[in-house]
């Protein structure tokens, strides 16, 4: 099993030590560096090779939304989780939209934030429909949105688009290759030109793209 490389970025100590104990080592995961806040995140980035951050959304310096922007327009970037507490945090969607793959609640057992992180890291979203769906109720999305939404998917061509609904649908390449008659190399092909034409960086940005033009 490939090893992942996480940095755990949080402002409690408590949670990142705990974070820490608990991840360090599970399922072929190393925590290579915790800090404590958003502004700190770009130094750990330059020190060490990382596959996935673990961020915060709420912290006193730099949030996890701006962190998260920052660092997912880096040069290569790592894949960012967010950490929250769902019902309450009305950030979600916007930290979605600076380019995290999905998030977790911070009381997710162990075993599960260690899946997620390593889905993450293999390119597969982890956010499941229902959890979608939720989410994108609380977009606002009026008129001149779901216009632009449209617009911006209008571009791809039709082979494209079906690959982006498949996307925003939640299937894995795998079955969207099965469903849509392709290899998975050829798939895989479709989104990096899907993410470039869109200029986005991931698979929930196609998610709430879609759902603004009124696809889902």
């Amino acid at each position: 099993m490939s090893e992942v490389r996480v940095v755990i970025v949080d402002d409690d100590p408590l949670v990142r030590a705990g974070l820490t104990m608990m991840l360090d080592g599970a399922d072929g995961i190393v925590v290579v560096a915790a800090v404590a806040d958003g502004d700190e995140v770009p130094a750990a980035l330059d020190e060490h090779h990382v596959d996935v951050v673990l961020m915060d959304i709420r912290m006193p310096r730099v949030n996890g939304i701006t962190a998260t922007r920052r660092t997912r327009a880096r040069p290569r970037p790592p894949e960012v989780i967010m950490l929250t507490t769902f019902d309450t945090d009305e950030h979600v969607v916007r930290a979605l939209r600076a380019g995290a793959g999905g998030f977790l609640l911070k009381d997710t057992p162990p075993d599960r934030i260690a899946a997620a992180i390593r889905s993450v890291a293999a390119g597969e979203p982890i956010l499941s429909p229902a959890v979608t769906r939720r989410l994108m109720l609380k977009v606002a999305s009026g008129a001149d949105t779901s216009e632009q939404a449209r617009s911006a998917l209008a571009a791809l061509s039709p082979r494209e688009r079906e690959v982006a609904l498949a996307l925003a649908r939640g299937n894995t390449n795998a079955q969207i290759a099965d469903a849509l008659a392709m290899s998975v190399a050829t798939v895989k092909a479709h989104i990096t030109h899907i993410f470039t034409k869109l200029d986005l960086n991931n698979r929930t940005q196609v998610a709430m793209l879609a759902h603004d033009a009124g696809l889902l």
